[in-house]
């Protein structure tokens, strides 16, 4: 693409025009414009431009002198901006949207709303009382905090007669000290209040000791991380050179997917400069006509706080606590409160007999609950769901069931929302929201943490990550996002906790690579550090990944888009960044065996049996880990040929990711499929005899082994019409295969009961 001439933009011009100077309307929107695209000298002659569309564009940036004198309304939706502080050339801005720029985050919105002054819509949110609050109440509180800071550990520092190199000195120290000491508001903000700390800091030395100001507070001076708990280093830096990442608000660049058509699924590109991937976390429905998904509310500010809500109070979720509730107790929902949430989770269906009349089922329907809803609107059919997992028990039994020993709590997660829901109730019990995120996927662990009267408790945290990168962590019991872990630049497919070290946190992302985390223990006041621990380098996109039961600090398994690889995770290697040791191979469609295809589904049975799909459409294998991997120890081979011990009669469908799940303790295998069925396999009658054949090898079963019972999708009517088209991305057990939880395409998660 060329640059920007003078003949685009009065053709672009609204009406098109004769003459730059009499635009006043100008959109340049998908032209895949970058920053060097934007030359100042030509803007410089639009000095009448009052509306500017730039949205659908490649633009990281905005030159610092476009001179726009009279700019009102900027369109910057769908690019790729890191900053935001080059927009206060814009004085006279008042209405601004940059939604879907995935590396700006709730810290830009705050900057752009004390730098533009006349800023009344942000995102298309009315931002009036939150912008006054931001740039006169949080400015009033930090000028005091970095005064008071000045006068009580700085001041008697600087000699009454001091040297131009003295005040350099001092200055430097007390720029560092400040932004690492002076806290205020949520953890969420701390990246916004660094820099305006910074910036107060700078005024007032330049007002108290007569300095040169400098009027570009950015970028933030580094500061050195054996000094701070906060780096301002990018993480990946940090992991690289240090092998360790602390936590911090910083934001980091992800990359964004759009959605193309594809048959009747269409699968999301995650897009860098240097190369195109498919995004398996985003299949969606064909429509006939493809269009840019509606712009999302990528930041709600005006949900964070209020001038009635001081900006001490932490942020649950995304949204501001009640005033006056405190961040560190467990906030329950009052009657009111719960009935509304229950009313907008629950959909409005009515089941109808199912067409195939099947009655020979083993389990129920009990309810079909539509809880990642955006904005908890009932129409939305089109949010996908991917992933749920059911919490641990605590020995303090909360929310254990008082007949069944076993968790009737899960996690679900799709959308911009995590949910925790009751199946015996299908009760809502909490909900978390994070604007701009679309969760992949959610685990748990259990810490034992210390409490505020220095006793020792097991608390249950829940990690939810997805498009963004990040890694969520959530203290349940206080229903509290205490922090998070900028993980990958690009998006997180799969999270898995360790069996065996409660802090030990794998994530697997787009960028290649699945890392190993230490997620530390939260003290009484939240703080923590997590460190990174490995990098498991990977050819292809990770999709699933699995711990070997036998040994789960020794190896892990992975399927990718490239295939199926296993990797030594072992700790006591001093290599912290590892290629895979070992690839395994499976029969093609055409008879042969291949390395080369999709792994989409990853689960092991037992302590040996794993649980694949697909190398060929329709196709999910069983097959020893053991038998496997032990010839590689005959050779240094690292492609090793999968020992399979069966394969499972399942979907003709070509579709992709729709994950299978296993229940280890009563030997079976779900998956859904894309009609909405779920496939139940009792595979208690095999593995004896697939373990007694340990030492041989066992030739594939000319059989397929069938299904004990399909589960049926029932059809549900929503205003009157039947909902159709449903995939099963996900379906998922309790550990007593009391419960399952099935989770759609369309925003539905449906949960059945074991007769």
């Amino acid at each position: 693409m060329s640059k920007i001439t003078t003949e685009l933009l009065l053709e672009r011009a609204v009406p098109r025009s004769t003459r730059l100077r009499k635009i006043e309307t100008l959109n340049l929107s998908k032209l895949q414009l970058k920053t060097g695209d934007l030359d100042p000298r030509l803007f410089s002659r639009l000095r009448h431009l009052q509306k500017l569309d730039l949205s659908d564009n490649l633009l990281d940036k905005f030159p610092n002198s476009l001179t726009l004198p009279d700019l009102r309304v900027l369109n910057c939706n769908n690019n790729k901006l890191e900053d935001v502080t080059a927009l206060k050339q814009f004085p006279l801005l008042e209405e601004l949207t940059y939604e879907n720029n995935v590396y700006l985050t709730l810290n830009d919105d705050y900057k752009v709303m004390f730098l533009l002054q006349n800023l009344r819509l942000l995102n298309g949110k009315d931002i009036t009382k939150l912008a006054n609050h931001v740039r006169r109440v949080n400015s009033r509180k930090l000028t005091s905090k970095v005064t008071a800071h000045w006068e009580k550990f700085f001041r008697d520092q600087l000699p009454e007669k001091h040297t131009a190199e003295q005040v350099k000195s001092i200055k430097k120290k007390f720029l560092k000290s400040v932004q690492t000491n002076v806290v205020y508001g949520p953890s969420s903000l701390s990246e916004f209040t660094r820099w305006r700390v910074k910036m107060i800091a700078e005024e007032f030395l330049a007002y108290s000791l007569g300095l040169e100001l400098n009027s570009d507070p950015e970028p933030e001076e580094k500061v050195d991380e054996n000094e701070e708990e906060e780096s301002t280093e990018s993480p990946r830096a940090a992991a690289e050179d240090k092998g360790q990442v602390t936590v911090t608000s910083r934001k980091r660049k992800r990359n964004r997917s759009k959605p193309r058509s594809r048959k009747k699924r269409s699968k999301t590109q995650v897009t860098t400069e240097e190369e195109a991937v498919v995004n398996p976390r985003k299949s969606r429905h064909v429509q006939d006509d493809p269009a840019p998904d509606k712009p999302r509310t990528s930041n709600q500010p005006a949900k964070e706080a209020t001038p009635e809500q001081e900006a001490e109070e932490t942020h649950k979720n995304g949204e501001q606590l009640p005033k006056g509730q405190s961040n560190r107790r467990s906030s329950q929902l009052t009657g009111e409160q719960k009935s509304q949430e229950q009313d907008n989770g629950v959909v409005t269906l009515t089941p109808v007999k199912n067409s195939k009349g099947k009655e020979d089922v083993s389990a129920e329907p009990l309810h079909f609950l539509q809880c990642h809803s955006k904005g908890n609107s009932r129409e939305d059919f089109k949010t996908q769901l991917w992933s749920c997992v059911f919490e641990p028990l605590l020995d303090s039994g909360a929310r254990k069931d008082p007949i069944v020993s076993c968790s009737r709590t899960v996690a679900t997660c799709g959308g911009e929302s995590v949910c925790l829901i009751d199946c015996e109730t299908g009760t809502v019990l909490k909900k978390y929201k994070v604007a701009a995120e679309e969760f992949f996927s959610v685990a748990w662990t259990t810490l034992t943490m210390v409490i505020s009267d220095s006793r020792k408790k097991s608390h249950n945290i829940l990690a939810a990550a997805g498009r963004r990168g990040i890694v969520k962590l959530i203290h349940v019991a206080a229903d509290f996002c205490y922090g998070e872990i900028k993980a990958h630049k690009k998006p997180i497919a799969t999270v898995c906790f360790s069996p065996t070290r409660e802090t030990h946190l794998f994530t697997a992302s787009y960028d290649k690579r699945i890392a190993l985390w230490d997620i530390g223990i939260p003290d009484c006041d939240y703080n923590f550090k997590a460190s990174q621990l490995l990098v498991l380098e990977v050819l292809s996109i990770p999709l699933r990944i699995a711990l070997v039961p036998t040994c789960p600090d020794q190896y892990l398994l992975a399927g990718c888009e490239g295939g199926c690889f296993a990797w030594n995770i072992k700790l006591d290697k001093e290599q912290k960044t590892r290629p895979f040791e070992a690839t395994f191979q499976f029969p093609d469609e055409d008879g042969s065996v291949t390395t080369l295809h999709r792994v989409d589904g990853l689960a092991f049975l037992n302590d040996d049996v794993v649980v694949s799909k697909s190398s060929k459409p329709g196709c999910i294998y069983l097959w020893s880990w053991s038998r496997s991997f032990d010839t590689k120890g005959k050779g240094c081979q690292r492609t090793i040929a999968a020992v399979i011990l069966a394969e499972l009669e399942w979907s003709t469908t070509d579709l992709s990711y729709l994950t299978l799940s296993t229940c280890p303790a009563k030997d079976y295998v779900f998956c859904g499929d894309e009609k909405g069925s779920v496939w139940m396999y009792n595979l208690s009658s095999y593995t004896t005899a697939w373990s007694s054949a340990k030492g041989k090898r066992s030739p594939l079963q000319e059989k397929k082994i069938p299904p004990a019972q399909i589960l049926q999708w029932p059809e549900l009517r929503a205003n009157g019409e039947q909902l159709a088209e449903v995939l099963v991305n996900n379906v998922v057990s309790d550990p007593t295969f009391t419960y399952l939880v099935v989770l759609t395409s369309v925003n539905i998660t449906a949960i059945w009961k074991k007769s």
